[in-house]
């Protein structure tokens, strides 16, 4: 290689290197920016993250020291002097309270607390159908029997979180008005629910066989009954 050529290739490397420190102060500060922004929202997200542990362990501390006075109506008082930082939280220590309630024998105090549940639509759906299925366990026996099953097909609709739960319900509506052949065959129908937990299958095979049935066999037993009448 000439001087000249070996001249040529340093001043060529001279104003690429030039371009570049100047490309890097006009547009640097995007880098800048963008660590920035990065670190920032990484350390935030970690602060926000430990804030919102603490604020469980607080709330459940503050819980299971409630729980631990001495009686139903005192672990209720307890409860409802518990502070909470969202409605979510509010709903779990109003579900523990309603339990309490109910278990000290204040069931009208309970069953004002799951209205409440229910009505609050910042909570989730699972929230708010819980809510709506204990009350109904806890008032059910003050209401006819239809009454009770439209209430309780308004949980088993296609999608509901405690669908499964309310199609069982909604079948012991027909027990209790002693229409125990269209309480077998929701029963029945119910054995064949995606979804359906052990103990969901235990509870409706066993209640089969008290109404005489046999889990499984729906169709047989419908003409066995056509047969008979």
């Amino acid at each position: 290689m000439s001087q000249s050529d070996s001249f040529i290739d340093e001043v060529t490397e001279e104003v690429r290197r030039d371009k570049l420190f100047a490309r890097m102060k006009k547009y640097g500060w995007i880098a800048v920016l963008a660590v920035i922004v990065i670190v920032g929202g990484a350390t935030w997200y970690e602060i926000r993250q430990a804030r919102v542990t603490a604020e469980a362990e607080a709330l459940g501390d503050a819980m299971l020291t409630a729980l631990e006075q001495g009686v139903p109506a005192e672990r209720a008082t307890a409860l409802d002097a518990v502070a909470t930082e969202s409605p979510g939280a509010a709903a779990v220590r109003d579900f523990m309270r309603a339990a309490e309630l109910t278990q000290g024998g204040d069931e009208a105090a309970a069953a004002d607390l799951y209205r409440r549940i229910a009505a609050d639509g910042e909570l989730p759906l699972i929230y708010r159908s819980l809510a709506s299925f204990r009350l109904l366990a806890l008032t059910g026996d003050e209401m006819e029997p239809a009454a009770l099953r439209s209430a309780y097909e308004d949980l088993a609709a296609p999608g509901a979180p405690l669908r499964l739960m309310a199609l069982e319900q909604v079948a012991m509506t027909y027990v209790a008005e002693g229409n125990e052949e269209e309480a077998l065959t929701r029963l029945q129908a119910l054995l064949d629910e995606a979804g359906a937990t052990p103990d969901l299958l235990r509870r409706v095979s066993q209640m089969i066989v008290v109404l005489g049935g046999t889990p499984g066999i729906a169709d047989e037993q419908a003409g066995a009954a056509e047969t008979t009448e």
